[in-house]
């Protein structure tokens, strides 16, 4: 990146290079994205058809990787859209304005800007209905779609094209939105002067034609006789207005009841554009109640028109695309809408240290019957977080369900020989690959051994040890095996007291589980056994034999009672003069093996209380 020049001028460039690193180091910030567009815009004064070959390239650079990053803001598409007409022209522009459109389908305010630019740029009328009408499609539900409206019906206007002007109108009408009533206004002042067969569908007019002839039958007495005359046409035709004007009304009155309804929630939207910062819990109660609300409500459109503005302001929430796929999951024939759902969430906006998504996704595709790329998803997620637990047992349990057990044991395997998963991970692997052999193979011996070999590599490991005592606790027993199984328990439990790295509190909440076992399934000899464990573990650190024996440097708590009495009772280390000579921090090792750090700077720290 040194030696390239962004043919701007030597300051130009060195800012561009300095803001082009920071967005390398930092590609998540927002803030220094804008700086860099902003410098880029800005080179030579403003570029235009005439500006430097390099400055433009690097602009348009800049630009796509930016909108790659962010393709929900639908301010700078416009920006990119006008700066490309002015390099390159309206083709240009027109590309730029279909990559917007498709990245956020929904803004009314791009759509709205494609459509009036289409509107100074073509001579071709039906080309830009046709946009209009992709708009219509995509925006015209929103709530506060009324500047793409108006400018569909300017548009119709100044080509005079009154019929379609009341069509859009005839639309319009039904969508409750922020400024419904004026529409309607509009709407029933030209309904009085377009012909009938406009106002209503055909089959709703000849039942509102037959009521009126049938109504309007007078008896007339001429003489002796009684004499039935008919309506004139033109009093049919007054009659027939009137009815559909009150048809129109009821149309509006329930216009205006769906627009009530939703603006109780609709006046809550704070922010319905999209933003890198979070929004307050008010903002994402809000969302869920009016998704509610719409899925209640049964219209599949509407719905899902709602879920895609939702996820344009909510689009880093995982909860809102999961719950999006869910509610798409239920409806009929709805696979592919589905997986696309799970893609867009994946690939644009989900982040890979939040796989939550990402393995739905997989799940979706196995149900799909599509193994390998599930498996392939997995694979994925690992590429990008090694020795994540959760990714890798939901791999080793997918190749368990489509290989057998041998395939599961041979994810966990590989897994823990890998030199990108760490011990931490590898410990929690061990324990999944023991429950397997439990669980699934009905083998307690052969998970028993798993535990057994490899207890030694994992003396600091929590999850190991609170697996193998729950495992050993868990194990059904007889009165002729209790005996033996005791032992077991018994050995796990002194393994974890004496062997272990665990921190104190650790150990104290794994005796507790020894100790209702104790209570609940010893032999008469329990309660003495319990009481002294009791001791041990609730009492104060003075009579705490085995927790005096870890913090002895030479393992015996005999030399801690000599610390206790040289530190007044506390259970400290002894103060080594050399040691502090040399800046060695005299209280590192015992509070690394309480399982916490030690104070920064060489402070003296507060002591450990143990309860």
């Amino acid at each position: 990146m040194a030696d390239y020049s962004f043919g701007g001028s030597d300051e130009e460039n060195a800012e561009l290079k300095k803001l082009n690193i920071e967005v390398a180091e930092d590609p998540d910030s927002f803030e220094n994205w804008e700086k860099l567009v902003r410098a880029a815009e800005s080179l030579e004064g403003g570029l235009n058809r005439n500006s430097n070959p390099q400055s433009i390239a690097a602009t348009r650079d800049i630009y796509d990787r930016f909108l790659a990053k962010f393709p929900l803001l639908f301010g700078y598409w416009k920006k990119y859209a006008d700066l490309e007409f002015s390099i390159a022209g309206t083709e240009a522009a027109e590309l730029v304005y279909e990559r917007g459109v498709a990245s956020i389908t929904n803004s009314v305010d791009l759509w709205t800007n494609y459509c009036a630019f289409k509107v100074e740029t073509s001579h071709d009328s039906e080309v830009i209905r046709e946009l209009f009408e992709r708009g219509a499609t995509c925006v015209g539900l929103d709530f506060l779609a009324h500047p793409f409206w108006d400018k569909y019906l300017e548009f119709e206007e100044r080509l005079e094209a009154n019929d379609k002007i009341f069509a859009i109108l005839d639309r319009v009408v039904h969508i409750p939105m922020h400024q419904y009533a004026r529409y309607f206004e509009r709407y029933r002042q030209l309904a009085q002067s377009r012909p009938l067969q406009e106002l209503l569908p055909a089959d709703t007019l000849a039942q509102f034609r037959l009521e009126i002839e049938t109504e309007g039958l007078a008896t007339v007495q001429a003489g002796s006789q009684q004499i039935n005359v008919e309506k004139g046409e033109l009093e049919i035709e007054r009659e027939m207005r009137t009815r559909i004007d009150n048809f129109h009304l009821e149309i509006f009155a329930r216009t205006q009841t769906e627009t009530t309804k939703r603006w109780t929630y609709e006046s809550e939207v704070k922010r319905p554009y999209f933003h890198v910062t979070e929004l307050d819990e008010g903002q994402l109660v809000n969302w869920r109640k009016y998704l509610d609300f719409e899925e209640v409500e049964g219209d599949y459109m509407r719905t899902a028109f709602l879920y895609e503005r939702c996820l344009v302001t909510c689009a880093y929430y995982d909860e809102f695309w999961l719950r999006y796929a869910r509610w798409m999951l239920a409806q009929p024939m709805k696979e592919e809408e589905v997986r696309n759902i799970y893609q867009r969430a994946s690939m644009l906006y989900a982040p890979i240290s939040r796989p939550a998504v990402r393995l739905h996704y997989a799940y979706f595709e196995e149900m799909c019957n599509r193994v390998e790329l599930a498996k392939d998803i997995h694979q994925a997620i690992l590429i990008n977080l090694p020795g994540h637990i959760e990714t890798i047992v939901s791999l080793a349990n997918l190749s368990r369900r489509h290989g057998g057990l041998e395939a599961a044991i041979a994810v966990y395997k590989a897994q823990i020989d890998s030199t990108e998963c760490d011990i931490y991970a590898k410990a929690a692997l061990v324990t999944e690959w023991a429950r397997l052999l439990w669980k699934i193979k009905g083998s307690v011996d052969e998970a028993r051994q798993v535990f057994q070999k490899n207890q030694h590599w994992y003396l600091d490991s929590r999850p190991f040890w609170i697996n193998y005592l729950l495992f050993e606790l868990e194990q059904p027993t007889s009165a002729e095996t209790e005996a033996t199984q005791y032992q077991r328990i018994k050995q796990v439990h002194e393994d974890i007291r004496r062997k272990s790295h665990l921190p104190p509190l650790t150990m104290k909440d794994l005796s507790h589980y020894y100790m209702v076992y104790l209570l609940e399934r010893g032999t008469k000899a329990a309660a003495k056994e319990y009481m002294m464990l009791d001791r041990e573990v609730n009492g104060p650190f003075s009579i705490q034999q085995t927790m005096k024996a870890k913090v002895a440097d030479d393992g015996k708590a005999a030399s801690t009672d000599r610390r206790l009495l040289m530190e007044n009772g506390h259970p400290g280390v002894e103060v080594d003069e050399a040691a502090i000579r040399r800046g060695e921090n005299p209280y590192t090792k015992y509070y690394q093996q309480q399982g916490e750090h030690s104070q920064p700077g060489g402070t003296q720290p507060q002591p450990l209380r143990y309860q």
